[in-house]
């Protein structure tokens, strides 16, 4: 299983959304777009989690035009904690 980092979303575009352009790769498991805590309006970035097709969904979509927008995609890094 890998995390797919995926960055400049459409504000307006939804997991559901998403999920159908992931799935053309491989097995997708799940996918989060981030919320502002606050407004609850999308950050415009997201992770995708899939089983198999990873490496060839992020060859194949970063850089693709997904709702008017150039998608950033890339192996999601882990977390620095947080102070660092």
């Amino acid at each position: 299983m890998k995390t797919i980092y995926v960055g400049n979303i459409n504000y307006q575009a939804t997991e559901d959304d998403l999920r159908p352009v992931f799935a053309e790769y491989g097995e997708v498991i799940s996918v989060k777009i981030i919320n502002d805590r606050e407004t609850g309006r999308s950050k415009g970035f997201g992770f995708v989690e899939m089983e198999s097709g990873a490496d060839t969904a992020i060859e194949e979509l970063d850089g693709k035009d997904f709702q008017g927008r150039r998608l950033r995609v890339n192996e999601a890094r882990p977390r620095a904690p947080r102070g660092e």
